[in-house]
């Protein structure tokens, strides 16, 4: 499994309108069978979640060139375009509301492929996971609420999430696919993009984190008890407050940058101690372990063994139809009209075996 890369989006609210989407939709649909009749599955999946060919994508079908909307409106156009027994593709989940209906939605794919249920269980874990790890374990202040899973009848799969920025009015775009790698907490992304570099961003996923995980899961096993004086909340407010009739008395303890851990928190942390988790994945996949918690954690291996997380921000777009918004200009609904006419000829007219003929991408392609 790896992260294939991010975005930063400008965040915009509305609708696409109805003429609009439901052209999204055809186009979307057309371009997507022609990927599949011509390069099969995998490829579709590997250009689907790479962040340059779906922001491309995005811009292709019509909508802003540069909003948080190429996110939520593609995705949502791609599972009403694409049927899972006829394009042996399916896209789950969604924003709001929708996302929290991926793991229902994975294990409903038993009724349309042949995949074992004990793999499906392992996509709703891979789902639950790879929100964890973007949510959670890179602490850079954007809060998912955008989350597609997409799964193949051959049971490969891929995730496009969004999170959104408070007061920024900016929202941030990761990818993952499928791969042969199954390391989740250590360097899973293939390459971060995005529009500049947070100034500090907690990045558990980073090598240079290694040392402050395993630390981490240490400290859980060892049981939270110990902790409570470094996650305590800092009640003084000057030098005064810890002073009487000349004398002042200091605490043997400070919190940490002011990690104080609710009543709540502390019965999460006793129950990931309870059950004793084998990894540092196990651990972060704990229900209520979230970014609090981890941070907390990550601090405290700080304070006490010297051990430095990475602080660093892991951080490493095209025109056809126009856009929405208008820019670079408004969409031309006879040439976009035109372009789903072409590629569905084109679909209609190909043979058992696509990769023998040629499509119209190709002889586009020729003609540049």
């Amino acid at each position: 499994m790896k992260s294939t890369g991010v975005t930063d989006l400008p965040l915009h609210g509305g609708r696409a309108p109805r003429w609009l989407f439901e052209r999204m939709v055809k186009l979307s649909r057309a371009i997507s069978e022609t990927v599949l009749e011509d390069y099969g599955q995998e490829v579709f999946l590997q250009r689907i979640t790479d962040p340059y060919w779906f922001q491309a994508l995005a811009c292709t079908i019509g909508f802003d060139w540069h909003s948080s909307g190429t996110t939520t409106t593609t995705c949502g156009a791609l599972k009403v375009a694409l049927d899972p027994e006829e394009h042996g593709i399916a896209f789950m989940g969604g924003k709001g509301a929708a996302s929290r209906k991926t793991p229902d939605e994975i294990l409903s794919m038993n009724d349309h492929y042949s995949i074992k249920p004990s793999k499906l269980d392992d996509m709703v874990r891979i789902s639950k996971l790879t929100a964890k790890v973007d949510n959670s374990c890179i602490q850079d202040d954007y809060h998912l609420y955008h989350h597609s899973f997409i799964l193949s009848e051959k049971g490969d799969w891929g995730v496009i999430q969004q999170g959104m920025k408070d007061k920024t009015g900016f929202a941030r775009r990761y990818h993952w696919i499928c791969d042969d790698v199954v390391e989740f907490v250590e360097e899973p992304h293939k390459g971060i993009c995005g529009q500049w570099k947070e100034l500090e961003v907690l990045d558990m996923t980073s090598h240079n984190s290694a040392e402050t995980r395993d630390i981490s899961l240490d400290l859980i096993k060892d049981g939270p008890e110990h902790l409570k004086p470094y996650l305590s909340k800092a009640l003084q407010t000057s030098l005064s407050d810890f002073s009487s009739n000349n004398n002042i008395k200091m605490p043997a303890h400070h919190p940490v940058m002011d990690n104080d851990i609710t009543p709540q928190g502390w019965k999460v942390l006793k129950r990931a101690y309870e059950i004793q988790p084998d990894s540092y994945e196990e651990l972060i996949s704990l229900k209520g372990m979230g970014p609090k918690k981890i941070r907390a954690l990550a601090l405290v291996a700080d304070l006490i063994h010297g051990s430095k997380a990475s602080w660093e921000d892991p951080v490493k777009y095209s025109f056809a139809h126009g856009g929405k918004d208008g820019t670079p200009f408004p969409v031309n609904q006879e040439v976009y009209d035109s372009t789903i006419k072409t590629l569905e000829r084109d679909l209609e007219s190909c043979s058992v075996d696509a990769k023998e003929k040629r499509s119209a991408l190709h002889r586009l392609n020729e003609l540049l």
